[in-house]
């Protein structure tokens, strides 16, 4: 049985360490046997790789840099699970994601950017990655973030 380390290595994956909260709440808090990560931006070493809102057009954000972006902030989320339950491998299932996108007016791609944090759970976890989602355009997220991500999953 692969263990999820091994299928991150095999995906060519390194999980990043916990992104610090930028406001008055903590990473990932469990409750019963399900742990519940606070929203995660898509911060590498520190900073966000782009701000702005989601759309088409000059000085928007392109859908597809937004879908990459939601990936990051699944791994951060998972960073963000396992600093509580201690290894991926107790996870069984991701129940939920809630995806947010500053979107400009006009862009109504919502789905198809937070697919980028569904697909790597589903690479990651399999059947155990497919889960109940949300996808919601915003009017703008902390730091100007153009998404944001936050998981609900179960663990044994």
């Amino acid at each position: 049985m692969t263990t999820i380390d091994e299928r991150l290595a095999e995906l060519g994956i390194e999980l990043p360490e916990i992104v610090p909260p930028v406001a008055a709440y903590i990473p990932a808090v469990v409750e019963g046997s399900l742990v519940f990560t606070s929203g995660q931006l898509p911060m590498v070493s520190g900073a966000l790789p782009a701000t702005g809102k989601v759309g088409d057009g000059h000085g928007l954000v392109p859908a597809s840099d937004a879908k990459d972006y939601a990936r990051i902030c699944a791994l951060n989320a998972l960073a963000a699970a396992k600093g509580v339950i201690g290894s991926l491998d107790r996870v069984t299932r991701i129940v939920k994601v809630v995806g947010f996108v500053a979107s400009d007016p006009s862009f109504t791609g919502q789905p198809g950017v937070i697919n980028g944090a569904s697909e790597v759970l589903g690479e990651i976890f399999g059947d155990a990655g497919v889960h109940a989602r949300s996808a919601v355009g915003v009017a703008v997220l902390p730091l100007d973030a153009p998404v944001e991500v936050e998981l609900v999953l179960a663990f044994d």
